[in-house]
């Protein structure tokens, strides 16, 4: 009897090796289906002794587990071949149904200026941080050498937050305050940032702009320095060699103050109606730190100096740009923002 299953499973394995998907299912009825080979030997166990029927019985269910598993893995063997067949000869197109052409996103213009100038300031030995948009009136004016009622604060109009003694800042100079405060010499940092002033928008004013605020502080520091940092930010902005000319001005949070006017980037220095016939364009002011203003933050000023400087970013950007007109930087309309 046991040669008898094992000639059975052997015939059934023979016949395995050269079947194909369909012949499977066949071979599985003709051996291990009610009448198949392998089920038909089960039939034949009422005549035999228990211990006969014990032996057979292993031997046949040793036999059926056998030939499951060679059809399993035949079946894996032809589905495998059948699908690297078709992966040859099959070509499949990834692309798309349809597509949609989205525009690419950029910079928008303002921030695109913020970053090519603090990237030139950076290249100066710069460090930068970010201020707070919302002050008090200590850091805002008071700790900047503008005392309550002193005339310069007219030239400030300010929003005051309702029932609270915070303001939105007029100038990215309050962030001087802060980083005295919170660290020691030697300082060199601009600080990047929107202002706010209530004032009415036209081609040259908004009630929200930006501004970039330079410190630098420590020993020795001098006039001299701030004149050459300042021409060399100029001359790489616009990649041109550009004259700069520093007029005597009042900043109460300065002194020496001065406005710095540098030669028309349109005419040359000719005259024309962007710098009204004269051949220069104020951009910026700066100064020496007024001693009251290192008082403040408890520093020495028989010490230290130090200078500072604040540029209108919108400014620059309309002159490096060829923008006559500071409220399309607010408009968001694409066809003038595309071509930046």
């Amino acid at each position: 009897m046991n040669n008898n299953i094992n000639g059975i499973l052997n015939e059934a394995l023979n016949k395995l090796q050269s079947a194909q998907l369909a012949d499977i299912e066949n071979i599985k009825v003709e051996y291990l289906g009610k009448k198949g080979k392998i089920t038909e030997i089960l039939k034949t166990l009422s005549s035999l002794s228990i211990e006969e029927k014990k032996e057979i019985g292993s031997q046949v269910n040793v036999a059926k587990t056998q030939l499951n598993e060679a059809m399993e893995a035949k079946k894996k063997e032809i589905t495998n071949k059948l699908l690297e067949e078709k992966m040859k000869n099959e070509k499949i197109d990834i692309s798309p149904a349809f597509s949609f052409n989205f525009p690419k996103g950029h910079y928008h213009i303002i921030s695109k200026a913020i970053e090519e100038m603090s990237n030139i300031f950076i290249s100066l030995g710069f460090n930068v941080t970010s201020g707070r948009e919302i002050e008090n009136d200590w850091y805002n004016f008071e700790a900047l050498n503008i005392p309550k009622d002193h005339p310069a604060r007219d030239t400030q109009d300010t929003f005051y937050l309702e029932n609270s003694e915070n303001l939105l800042r007029t100038q990215t100079s309050a962030a001087q305050i802060h980083i005295m405060e919170e660290s020691k010499p030697p300082i060199k940092v601009i600080v990047p940032g929107r202002v706010y002033r209530n004032e009415a928008t036209d081609a040259s004013h908004s009630a929200i702009f930006h501004q970039i605020e330079g410190l630098v502080v420590g020993e020795d520091i001098t006039f001299a320095q701030l004149k050459g940092t300042l021409q060399l930010f100029i001359n790489r902005l616009f990649n041109q060699e550009l004259p700069i000319r520093f007029r005597p001005s009042h900043f109460q949070f300065t002194e020496p103050s001065a406005e710095v006017d540098m030669k028309c980037v349109f005419c040359g220095g000719k005259g024309c109606r962007v710098c009204k016939g004269s051949g220069w364009i104020e951009v910026l002011g700066c100064g020496m730190v007024h001693p009251n203003v290192f008082r403040a933050v408890k520093y020495d000023p028989e010490k230290y100096t130090g200078y500072a400087f604040g540029l209108g970013v919108e400014r620059f950007a309309m002159l490096k740009y060829g923008i006559d007109d500071m409220r399309v930087l607010y408009e968001n309309d694409l066809r003038v923002l595309r071509q930046f």
